[in-house]
């Protein structure tokens, strides 16, 4: 049976959640509050957390998930908030979340991004690392390793290496990235991309001499070990 923890303060909307996820069969734990829903996320084993992003006290949903994210816990984590603004979805995302829902929504929407989630997260038994030059990355552990030297990467920075490893050698264009890591259907018009691209690419790159992740202008980014041609950059 999946576990779920739902941290939300919200009376009426912990229960809709709650009475919809255990009709599919989840067993759900309800907190109330951030102090609370902070000692179960960290302690407790979950295969899906549902975080409201505004909580009382002094320990909100973003709190919650910096200390997950540092911990190294890398369980799902969907995000409902009230706010609803493009910067807010976006700050969410960069905080470490999975996937940010904005109130009010449909209860099938939420379960289709629940259940979309954990698959994700459930990794092919038949395929266990992935490799490219000195980069190794187990996709068992969420171990990565480059040149013997451990590289600890946030939960979404590993998302987006496994999809270009993945692909490696195949030209990935900005939509489907925002698509298949970001599971945004639209563009928000921001330099989100560019930033986490960045971020990946200094940790998996500085002091390890060859690139890994090479921009195509005006098109996209590939992963290749190879000299790239003329039309390909590192930046």
């Amino acid at each position: 049976m999946r576990k779920c923890l739902i941290i939300e303060d919200d009376v009426e909307t912990a229960a809709f959640v709650a009475k919809g996820l255990r009709e599919k069969g989840y067993a759900v734990t309800l907190c109330r509050d951030g102090v609370d829903g902070l000692q179960r996320a960290t302690t407790g084993t979950w295969d899906v957390i549902v975080l409201d992003r505004m909580l009382p006290d002094k320990v909100d949903g973003l709190s919650i998930l910096s200390t997950l994210r540092g911990l190294g816990r890398r369980v799902p984590v969907l995000i409902l908030s009230a706010l609803s603004g493009i910067d807010e979805r976006v700050r969410g995302l960069e905080s470490g979340c999975d996937d940010y829902l904005s109130k009010p929504f449909a209860f099938s929407e939420f379960a289709a991004r629940i259940e979309a989630l954990i698959r994700r997260s459930q990794v092919d038994e038949s395929v266990h690392e992935l490799r490219i030059a000195d980069l190794q990355v187990d996709l068992i552990a969420r171990r990565v390793e480059r040149g013997g030297v451990q590289i600890p990467l946030q939960p979404r920075e590993f998302r987006l290496l496994v999809y270009l490893l993945s692909r490696q050698g195949q030209v990935v264009t900005r939509t489907m990235l925002l698509e298949s890591v970001w599971d945004y259907s639209f563009d928000p018009h921001t330099n989100l991309i560019d930033v986490h691209i960045s971020r990946l690419r200094t940790k998996l790159e500085k002091n390890f001499g060859v690139p890994l992740i090479h921009t195509v202008r005006g098109v996209g980014y590939v992963m290749m070990a190879e000299v790239p041609e003329s039309s390909y950059g590192q930046q």
